[in-house]
């Protein structure tokens, strides 16, 4: 089995060189490796969740600062914690109700043994008289009930109860771990599947004969669409190219090798296509606690024009996308620059970019940032796995996957 720790290095080498991009790919490998740190885990009796915790942190931290951006990291470290959490308060319950049952029912048997005395009128008497004399070997035998003559002996007693008590350690431990392991299975099954289950619900959103504005390039976007048209729903798509990345290019070609009537056009065509549109359907990096939307640059511009002409703006995003944090958090990085060379060519632009001008640096500056911000008030609704939900649940919806004590993932000093 594969050392941990360099399971981990590993990870954290691809998410800083991005060799793994893209919120589902990450999410799941994300999970993948915290259930294997968890299954080779080994943690104290007395504290179990406890030792879990700090690992996850520990990881969870490095992993976190290889990509900030890629926000799905710490999405699912933070979901792991809760999932820790839940189970350990879960088994901690159920002990606690196991004992309250335990102890009723010896209640009840310490009620039948008083309706029944165990000694009987001859003992009592054999016992009075041993306060005079020592009581005779054929005294005890025929006066004290059997129960009485045998009596437990301590030492032994004791053994036995320290032996229980270490089994029932070890019993809760395995419990423990296997009862999170299988709840981190099915959150891994929620992430592979969450595109299938957003698109069972297309045939509900778009209707006959309508015209669909996209941008960017979202599986889970394409799998919705094509969910609608296997449906006999018959539509139009337009697709914004998505410059300079050009992912509406590659939206195109998949909708079109599927059958979707496909129209694309430029990202400044937005505001003069937008009146024969009936919906905007996109997908997005992330969904922030307060409702807002990280997506790929130029969804600002195209939810301003939804909201201009009154059209439906929907962002589609599965539950490994819900980030717990708000835009305005410190350790929230909203955006990351791409390289200029998807702008402009440095050949062409090399007289613009002198350095021998005397203030020492270039005239000509390239910005190419990869997310655009959308606030929650330009959003008409959002599609997850559980359903449709307004910008204003989704606050709701994220409390119950996160745990308030995990929106910081540190490294916890050990006390």
């Amino acid at each position: 089995m594969p050392d941990v720790q360099a399971q981990v290095n590993d990870f954290v080498v691809k998410l800083r060189k991005r060799k793994i991009e893209g919120s589902k790919t990450t999410a799941k490998q994300t999970a993948e490796l915290l259930r294997s740190v968890i299954s080779q885990q080994r943690v104290p009796h007395t504290n179990q969740a406890g030792g879990y915790i700090q690992a996850i942190n520990a990881i969870g931290e490095q992993l976190i600062a290889a990509n900030p951006v890629e926000l799905a990291v710490g999405n699912v470290v933070r979901r792991v914690l809760h999932i820790i959490r839940e189970e350990d308060l879960s088994l901690t319950t159920a002990t606690i109700g196991g004992l309250s049952v335990s102890a009723a029912s010896d209640e009840e048997d310490d009620l039948e043994k008083d309706d029944h005395p165990v000694l009987s009128a001859a003992a009592v008497a054999a016992a009075s008289r041993s306060t005079l004399r020592p009581p005779s070997l054929q005294t005890l035998l025929e006066d004290v009930p059997h129960s009485a003559a045998v009596p437990h002996t301590y030492s032994s007693g004791g053994d036995s109860e320290g032996k229980s008590k270490s089994t029932d350690k070890n019993s809760r431990s395995r419990k423990l771990k296997h009862n999170i392991i299988e709840t981190v299975n099915e959150l891994i099954q929620d992430i592979t599947t969450c595109h299938e289950q957003i698109a069972e619900q297309a045939v509900e959103h778009i209707h006959q004969n309508e015209v669909i504005l996209t941008l960017g390039s979202s599986r889970t976007v394409i799998e919705f669409l094509c969910a609608a048209k296997e449906k006999k729903r018959s539509f139009r798509v337009f697709v914004a190219e998505g410059a300079p990345r050009y992912q509406g290019h590659v939206l195109a070609k998949e909708l079109v090798a599927r059958g979707l009537q496909t129209t694309v056009i430029t990202d400044s065509a937005v505001f003069a296509m937008i009146s024969r549109v009936n919906m905007v359907i996109v997908g997005a990096h992330a969904v922030m606690a307060n409702g807002g939307v990280i997506a790929p640059v130029g969804l600002n511009m195209v939810a301003l024009a939804a909201q201009r002409h009154a059209v439906p703006f929907v962002v589609l995003a599965g539950i490994h996308k819900l980030c717990p944090l708000y835009p305005h958090n410190p350790e929230v990085l909203l955006n990351e620059l791409k390289s200029p060379a998807e702008l402009l060519d440095f050949g062409e632009f090399s007289d613009c970019m002198d350095f021998g001008t005397g203030s020492g640096s270039p005239l000509l500056h390239v910005v190419n940032p990869a997310f655009d911000y959308v606030p929650p008030k330009l959003v008409s609704l959002f599609i997850t796995d559980t359903g449709g939900h307004n910008p204003s649940y989704m606050y709701r919806l994220i409390a119950d996957y996160y745990s308030a004590d995990d929106l910081v993932i540190k490294r916890r000093p050990t006390s």
